[in-house]
Protein backbone atom coordinates (compact mmCIF):
# COMPACT_ATOMS: atom_id res chain seq x y z
CA UNK A 1 0.00 0.00 0.00
CA UNK A 2 3.03 2.10 0.78
CA UNK A 3 4.61 1.55 -2.64
CA UNK A 4 0.76 2.61 -4.18
CA UNK A 5 0.27 5.33 -1.92
CA UNK A 6 4.12 6.78 -3.25
CA UNK A 7 3.67 6.22 -6.82
CA UNK A 8 0.17 8.10 -6.76
CA UNK A 9 1.59 10.77 -5.17
CA UNK A 10 4.63 10.82 -8.11
CA UNK A 11 1.94 10.84 -11.17
CA UNK A 12 0.12 13.90 -9.33
CA UNK A 13 3.30 15.96 -8.92
CA UNK A 14 4.21 14.78 -12.26
CA UNK A 15 0.80 15.96 -13.50
CA UNK A 16 1.05 19.42 -11.74
CA UNK A 17 4.37 20.09 -13.20
CA UNK A 18 3.77 18.90 -16.58
CA UNK A 19 0.32 19.46 -17.15
CA UNK A 20 -1.36 17.10 -19.74
CA UNK A 21 0.64 13.65 -20.40
CA UNK A 22 0.15 10.66 -21.77
CA UNK A 23 0.19 7.14 -20.32
CA UNK A 24 3.79 6.32 -21.77
CA UNK A 25 5.30 9.66 -20.48
CA UNK A 26 3.55 9.03 -16.95
CA UNK A 27 5.06 5.37 -17.64
CA UNK A 28 8.36 6.53 -17.99
CA UNK A 29 8.28 9.41 -15.04
CA UNK A 30 7.29 7.48 -12.42
CA UNK A 31 8.91 4.33 -13.51
CA UNK A 32 5.99 1.67 -14.07
CA UNK A 33 4.58 -0.22 -16.65
CA UNK A 34 1.54 1.21 -18.70
CA UNK A 35 -1.06 -0.99 -17.23
CA UNK A 36 0.11 -0.22 -13.85
CA UNK A 37 -0.85 3.49 -15.05
CA UNK A 38 -3.90 2.92 -16.26
CA UNK A 39 -4.88 1.23 -13.32
CA UNK A 40 -3.37 4.29 -10.95
CA UNK A 41 -5.22 6.88 -12.87
CA UNK A 42 -8.89 4.55 -12.84
CA UNK A 43 -8.88 5.39 -9.17
CA UNK A 44 -7.17 8.96 -9.18
CA UNK A 45 -9.82 10.17 -11.39
CA UNK A 46 -12.01 8.68 -8.94
CA UNK A 47 -10.82 10.36 -6.13
CA UNK A 48 -11.24 13.39 -7.82
CA UNK A 49 -7.60 14.35 -8.04
CA UNK A 50 -7.18 13.76 -11.93
CA UNK A 51 -9.46 13.45 -15.05
CA UNK A 52 -8.61 11.02 -17.72
CA UNK A 53 -9.17 11.58 -21.72
CA UNK A 54 -7.33 10.83 -24.97
CA UNK A 55 -4.99 8.47 -23.83
CA UNK A 56 -3.73 10.35 -20.51
CA UNK A 57 -4.71 12.51 -17.99
CA UNK A 58 -4.24 15.82 -16.48
CA UNK A 59 -4.74 17.01 -12.57
CA UNK A 60 -8.50 18.24 -12.22
CA UNK A 61 -9.09 21.92 -12.07
CA UNK A 62 -10.13 21.85 -8.39
CA UNK A 63 -7.34 19.78 -7.09
CA UNK A 64 -4.20 22.06 -8.21
CA UNK A 65 -3.87 23.66 -4.81
CA UNK A 66 -3.98 20.64 -3.00
CA UNK A 67 -1.13 19.43 -5.13
CA UNK A 68 0.49 22.40 -5.09
CA UNK A 69 0.95 22.56 -1.17
CA UNK A 70 2.13 19.33 -1.70
CA UNK A 71 4.62 20.09 -3.79
CA UNK A 72 6.04 22.79 -2.19
CA UNK A 73 6.45 20.64 1.18
CA UNK A 74 8.69 17.86 -0.44
CA UNK A 75 10.68 20.88 -2.25
CA UNK A 76 14.28 20.62 -0.47
CA UNK A 77 12.58 18.45 2.54
CA UNK A 78 15.82 17.49 3.91
CA UNK A 79 17.03 21.10 4.67
CA UNK A 80 13.33 21.96 5.77
CA UNK A 81 13.60 19.02 8.58
CA UNK A 82 17.15 19.89 9.86
CA UNK A 83 15.68 23.46 10.50
CA UNK A 84 12.99 22.13 11.90
CA UNK A 85 15.23 20.23 14.65
CA UNK A 86 16.84 23.28 15.06
CA UNK A 87 13.40 25.19 16.08
CA UNK A 88 12.51 21.97 17.95
CA UNK A 89 15.21 22.56 20.11
CA UNK A 90 13.88 26.16 20.95
CA UNK A 91 10.95 25.49 22.16
CA UNK A 92 9.89 25.75 25.69
CA UNK A 93 7.34 22.95 27.91
CA UNK A 94 4.44 25.05 29.17
CA UNK A 95 5.27 27.97 26.26
CA UNK A 96 2.24 29.28 24.27
CA UNK A 97 3.80 29.65 20.35
CA UNK A 98 2.56 30.70 16.96
CA UNK A 99 2.88 28.30 14.06
CA UNK A 100 2.14 30.11 10.74
CA UNK A 101 1.09 28.19 7.49
CA UNK A 102 4.49 27.67 5.97
CA UNK A 103 5.58 24.22 4.69
CA UNK A 104 8.99 24.31 6.85
CA UNK A 105 6.79 25.23 9.81
CA UNK A 106 4.76 22.31 9.06
CA UNK A 107 7.95 20.02 9.23
CA UNK A 108 8.22 21.26 12.97
CA UNK A 109 4.88 20.68 13.88
CA UNK A 110 5.66 17.33 12.04
CA UNK A 111 8.54 17.15 14.41
CA UNK A 112 6.39 18.17 17.47
CA UNK A 113 4.49 15.21 16.80
CA UNK A 114 7.31 12.90 17.23
CA UNK A 115 8.07 13.90 20.58
CA UNK A 116 5.22 16.13 22.09
CA UNK A 117 6.14 18.19 24.29
CA UNK A 118 3.04 20.72 26.87
CA UNK A 119 2.30 23.38 24.49
CA UNK A 120 -0.84 25.51 23.44
CA UNK A 121 -0.37 26.30 19.84
CA UNK A 122 -2.10 28.53 18.27
CA UNK A 123 -1.80 28.63 14.18
CA UNK A 124 -3.86 29.57 11.12
CA UNK A 125 -2.87 26.45 8.86
CA UNK A 126 -5.80 23.65 8.83
CA UNK A 127 -3.31 21.32 7.93
CA UNK A 128 -1.20 21.55 10.53
CA UNK A 129 -4.05 22.02 13.19
CA UNK A 130 -5.67 18.46 11.73
CA UNK A 131 -1.64 16.84 12.28
CA UNK A 132 -1.54 17.58 15.80
CA UNK A 133 -5.27 17.58 17.09
CA UNK A 134 -4.97 14.13 18.60
CA UNK A 135 -1.41 14.65 20.42
CA UNK A 136 -2.84 14.79 24.43
CA UNK A 137 0.07 17.05 25.15
CA UNK A 138 -0.82 19.78 23.28
CA UNK A 139 -4.21 22.23 23.27
CA UNK A 140 -4.91 23.31 19.40
CA UNK A 141 -6.75 26.67 18.54
CA UNK A 142 -6.98 26.92 15.33
CA UNK A 143 -8.23 30.94 13.52
CA UNK A 144 -10.92 31.65 12.49
CA UNK A 145 -11.45 33.53 8.90
CA UNK A 146 -11.41 32.90 5.29
CA UNK A 147 -9.91 29.93 3.96
CA UNK A 148 -7.35 30.17 1.71
CA UNK A 149 -6.84 26.85 -0.36
CA UNK A 150 -3.72 27.03 -2.06
CA UNK A 151 -2.04 26.10 1.73
CA UNK A 152 -5.15 25.54 3.74
CA UNK A 153 -4.53 28.33 5.98
CA UNK A 154 -7.32 31.28 7.62
CA UNK A 155 -6.70 34.72 6.92
CA UNK A 156 -8.63 37.66 6.32
CA UNK A 157 -10.47 40.09 8.96
CA UNK A 158 -11.76 37.33 11.54
CA UNK A 159 -8.14 36.18 11.73
CA UNK A 160 -6.69 38.97 12.16
CA UNK A 161 -9.00 40.08 15.10
CA UNK A 162 -8.23 36.91 16.57
CA UNK A 163 -4.66 37.75 16.87
CA UNK A 164 -5.79 41.24 18.47
CA UNK A 165 -6.73 39.07 21.61
CA UNK A 166 -3.86 36.69 21.80
CA UNK A 167 0.08 36.92 22.76
CA UNK A 168 2.70 34.23 22.52
CA UNK A 169 6.12 33.56 23.57
CA UNK A 170 7.70 32.33 20.22
CA UNK A 171 5.95 32.60 16.87
CA UNK A 172 7.67 30.29 13.93
CA UNK A 173 6.70 31.81 10.53
CA UNK A 174 7.82 30.66 7.47
CA UNK A 175 8.32 33.18 4.12
CA UNK A 176 7.61 33.06 0.83
CA UNK A 177 10.34 35.00 -0.49
CA UNK A 178 13.08 37.16 1.26
CA UNK A 179 14.26 39.78 -1.36
CA UNK A 180 17.56 41.89 -2.06
CA UNK A 181 16.00 44.48 0.49
CA UNK A 182 16.22 42.59 3.23
CA UNK A 183 12.61 42.66 3.03
CA UNK A 184 9.73 39.16 3.90
CA UNK A 185 7.37 38.85 0.86
CA UNK A 186 4.48 36.37 0.33
CA UNK A 187 2.06 35.91 -3.35
CA UNK A 188 -1.12 37.25 -1.05
CA UNK A 189 -2.25 40.22 0.31
CA UNK A 190 -4.62 38.90 2.62
CA UNK A 191 -1.82 36.58 4.12
CA UNK A 192 0.78 39.13 4.17
CA UNK A 193 -1.70 41.60 6.66
CA UNK A 194 -2.20 38.58 8.75
CA UNK A 195 1.68 37.72 8.94
CA UNK A 196 2.35 41.15 9.79
CA UNK A 197 0.26 40.91 12.82
CA UNK A 198 1.53 37.81 13.92
CA UNK A 199 4.82 39.51 14.36
CA UNK A 200 3.23 42.34 16.69
CA UNK A 201 1.71 39.71 18.71
CA UNK A 202 4.69 37.91 19.62
CA UNK A 203 7.54 37.93 22.54
CA UNK A 204 10.45 36.10 19.97
CA UNK A 205 10.06 35.75 16.46
CA UNK A 206 11.79 32.80 14.87
CA UNK A 207 11.73 32.83 10.52
CA UNK A 208 12.47 29.36 9.55
CA UNK A 209 13.59 29.71 5.58
CA UNK A 210 15.60 27.33 3.54
CA UNK A 211 18.31 28.98 1.38
CA UNK A 212 15.98 28.93 -1.97
CA UNK A 213 14.03 31.45 -0.91
CA UNK A 214 16.42 33.66 -0.33
CA UNK A 215 17.32 36.53 -3.18
CA UNK A 216 13.69 35.73 -4.37
CA UNK A 217 10.82 38.39 -4.60
CA UNK A 218 7.43 37.87 -4.01
CA UNK A 219 4.16 40.65 -4.42
CA UNK A 220 3.27 41.74 -0.55
CA UNK A 221 5.48 43.43 1.73
CA UNK A 222 5.52 41.49 5.45
CA UNK A 223 8.18 43.31 7.23
CA UNK A 224 12.01 43.99 6.82
CA UNK A 225 14.42 41.97 9.05
CA UNK A 226 15.80 43.49 11.94
CA UNK A 227 17.32 42.83 15.88
CA UNK A 228 14.37 41.42 17.15
CA UNK A 229 14.15 38.33 14.59
CA UNK A 230 16.15 35.17 14.24
CA UNK A 231 16.47 33.30 11.41
CA UNK A 232 17.14 29.47 11.12
CA UNK A 233 18.10 28.10 7.49
CA UNK A 234 20.43 25.69 6.07
CA UNK A 235 23.85 25.20 5.26
CA UNK A 236 23.57 26.35 1.42
CA UNK A 237 22.83 29.96 2.63
CA UNK A 238 25.90 31.88 0.44
CA UNK A 239 28.06 33.76 2.75
CA UNK A 240 26.85 37.42 0.77
CA UNK A 241 23.16 36.72 2.46
CA UNK A 242 24.94 35.65 5.49
CA UNK A 243 26.52 39.03 5.89
CA UNK A 244 23.48 40.83 4.79
CA UNK A 245 21.53 38.92 7.45
CA UNK A 246 23.65 40.04 10.00
CA UNK A 247 23.90 43.88 8.97
CA UNK A 248 20.33 43.76 9.52
CA UNK A 249 20.82 42.75 13.12
CA UNK A 250 18.96 39.65 13.32
CA UNK A 251 20.29 36.31 14.45
CA UNK A 252 21.26 33.83 11.56
CA UNK A 253 21.60 30.11 12.81
CA UNK A 254 22.73 27.65 9.98
CA UNK A 255 22.10 24.36 10.28
CA UNK A 256 24.49 21.62 8.67
CA UNK A 257 22.52 18.87 7.29
CA UNK A 258 22.18 15.59 9.17
CA UNK A 259 22.84 11.82 7.39
CA UNK A 260 20.22 9.92 10.01
CA UNK A 261 16.46 10.91 9.31
CA UNK A 262 13.78 11.88 12.33
CA UNK A 263 12.98 9.53 14.33
CA UNK A 264 9.95 7.66 12.96
CA UNK A 265 10.76 8.94 9.69
CA UNK A 266 11.97 6.60 6.84
CA UNK A 267 15.28 7.22 5.27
Amino acid sequence: MTVKNDRFSAIRQHLYKSGYSTIQEIAYAVSASPATIRRDLLVLEQQGFISRNHGGAQIAEDAGGEVAFAIREQHNLAAKRDIAEAAFARLKPGSAIFLDAGTTVLQLARRIRLNPLPLSIFTNCVTLAQLLMDVGELKITLLGGRLRPENASMVGSLAEAALDRLRFEQLFMGAGAIAEDNCVYTQDEEEARLNEKMLSRATKVTLLVDSSKFGQRSTYKVARLNDEMDVITDQNLPESWTLKLQETGCRVQQVAKKDECYPGHPG
